[in-house]
């Protein structure tokens, strides 16, 4: 049974805050004139999109402040609920910041000004990303990263290797090709990147982070993640995946020079291949993730954020009718994809927007209808109000597992995001069972 979420000990912290910020006026929005809604956000060229409502919409006028990326604001949006005062009516939240603003009671409840009517536009492991599980809708989802296996087509084909559609395929296929030339690889294991490897757990099954009425419970050593934690250790200790951390200068490298055969990523990655690896343009193509269920397919999300109205709003019916048409009207979306480059999460409008494939797969023409496919498997998977200590957890305690390069320090790292993350939980108030 669905249930409010808004438990622990951060929102009982903030109910005095909430006495203020009903008191408290917010930007625009006189009875002679337009309603004025502030809206942070860091997408590019977002503004030029909200042109278009504005010119649309007289009554409600929307301006766009620009912030600097997601961490950024979402502090500054934290201090400013916790003052009472100062924040604006729509914030830009990526998924995993969510739990932790409305764990601080920042978020607006949207089920009530008819958010829910929109939920089919969305796939369901996007929505679960902005109810948490709950009744309440906190945020209108705007582009997702559901994840892909990117390989180089014309290296597998020169070693007369098939693309891998199971993991067991992918192992296999990873040791052909480092047989083939020590040098390369089929991939790697990033120990700094915690978005990745949550993604890669979300395909499993995993959802880090649950809720029972007031209580959460934190679930990351558990089947599906320790499976995936199990089976890139494996691969590591046995020397045929490679584990330089990702975006370094090395591995940069390795994608344009051929040592890096495939990489598993999310819908963007055309845009950072093309930047690091220019000189193999044409040489790529995407596929599905390899499947640890072929009759059950699904994927991960990595990245991808969604339009939230604040409880500080004065306005908060009209800033959810905003939010509604930014992400799930045909000319918001198209102007959405065509000037700020996202993915958007609304199936049916990503389809009729995205009609070639990025300018780095030219050679592949149904590389949106293959994302598309993706889009829609992504699993459910629900995060916790502290994201950002699960995934230094990860940062740290996979660091030290890569090094040892041993299928066990993989299992003893997910055991220690464990045992972190939920301390971290229970010291700050929250009750976890």
């Amino acid at each position: 049974m669905r249930t409010s979420i808004r438990v622990g000990a951060v929102a009982m912290a903030t109910a005095a805050t909430l006495l203020m910020s009903g008191c408290s006026a917010q930007a625009g929005g006189g009875d002679a004139g337009p309603v004025k809604l502030n809206y942070w956000a860091w997408a590019p060229n977002l503004e030029q999109v909200v042109d278009i409502w504005n010119s649309e919409n007289p009554d409600i006028q929307v301006t766009v402040q620009k912030q600097d990326g997601g961490d950024p604001a979402i502090t500054k949006l934290l201090t400013a609920i916790k003052a009472g005062s100062g924040a604006p009516d729509l914030i830009q939240a990526e998924y995993q910041k969510i739990p932790t603003l409305v764990s601080s009671d920042a978020l607006a409840d949207l089920s009530e000004y008819g958010a829910g009517d929109i939920e089919d536009s969305f796939a369901a492991g996007v929505w679960d990303s902005v109810t948490l599980g709950s009744d309440a809708i906190y945020a209108i989802p705007q582009d997702s990263g559901p994840m892909m296996f990117y390989y180089r087509a014309d290296i597998l084909a020169d070693l007369g290797l098939a693309v891998p559609t199971t993991w067991d395929e992918y192992a296999e296929v990873a040791r052909a090709v480092h047989a083939a030339d020590p040098s390369k690889y089929l991939g790697t294991f990033s120990s700094n990147d915690a978005g990745w490897f949550t993604g890669m757990a979300q395909q499993a099954g995993a959802s880090w982070w649950g809720i029972d009425g007031d209580a959460w419970s934190v679930d990351i050593a558990a089947t599906p993640t320790e499976t995936v934690a199990g089976y890139w250790g494996g691969l590591v200790e046995e020397g045929v995946i490679d584990n330089k951390p990702m975006y370094t200068p090395e591995w940069n490298a390795g994608l344009n020079n051929g040592e890096q055969v495939g990489w598993l990523s999310a819908v963007w990655a055309p845009g950072v291949l093309g930047g690091n690896a220019a000189d193999t343009a044409g040489l790529w193509e995407a596929a599905p993730m390899p499947q640890w269920d072929v009759d059950a397919p699904a994927t991960g999300n990595w990245g991808g954020s969604s339009t939230a109205v604040t409880t500080q709003s004065d306005h908060p019916k009209e800033a959810a009718e905003f939010a509604t048409w930014l992400n799930t009207d045909a000319d918001a979306v198209q102007a959405l994809v065509t000037t700020s480059g996202i993915y958007p999460a609304d199936a049916e409008q990503a389809k009729a927007a995205l009609t070639a494939p990025p300018e780095f797969f030219s050679n592949q023409p149904d590389f949106y209808d293959v994302a598309a496919e993706v889009a829609a498997t992504v699993s459910p998977f629900t995060y916790g109000p502290n994201v950002n200590v699960a995934y230094s957890a990860y940062n740290d305690e996979f660091a030290k597992a890569a090094d040892a390069k041993t299928k066990s320090a993989f299992l003893d790292a997910v055991d220690a995001m464990q045992k972190i993350t939920t301390d971290d939980m229970k010291k700050n108030g929250f009750t976890v069972k």
